[in-house]
């Protein structure tokens, strides 16, 4: 996975739990693609300042998913309620039975429910 996407998506998980210098820095770099020296400006601090707390800030969501493994197992559940909608879809495209078909369409639709 691309590091900035990585970041980015870490950032919505445990985010909260960064410093505030540090949670604005990764969010005006990484999520609104500011530049250093644009941060450094929106945060009235140096460009190295900046290049200090996002480089903190981004050790610290590592830790946190290497303790945590929120997104980890997040990715987990997307990836099997994605194998479920299909094993639906499956059952429903050869299935004859009337009552089995509106199961599956049922499972199918609950499992994209709780994807979203």
């Amino acid at each position: 996975m691309e590091k900035n996407i990585e970041i980015s998506l870490l950032f919505d998980f445990y985010g909260e739990l960064l410093k505030p210098a540090g949670r604005e820095a990764v969010d005006l770099y990484y999520n609104e693609d500011l530049s250093l020296a644009e941060v450094a400006d929106r945060m009235k601090i140096t460009r190295q300042g900046v290049r200090g707390n996002i480089k903190r800030s981004e050790k610290q969501l590592y830790e946190f998913e290497s303790k945590l493994g929120l997104f980890k197992r997040f990715k987990e559940l997307e990836s099997g309620l994605d194998e479920i909608a299909r094993a639906a879809r499956s059952i429903y495209d050869n299935s004859h039975d009337e009552i089995i078909k509106s199961l599956a369409r049922d499972i199918e639709q609950k499992a994209g429910v709780l994807k979203e």
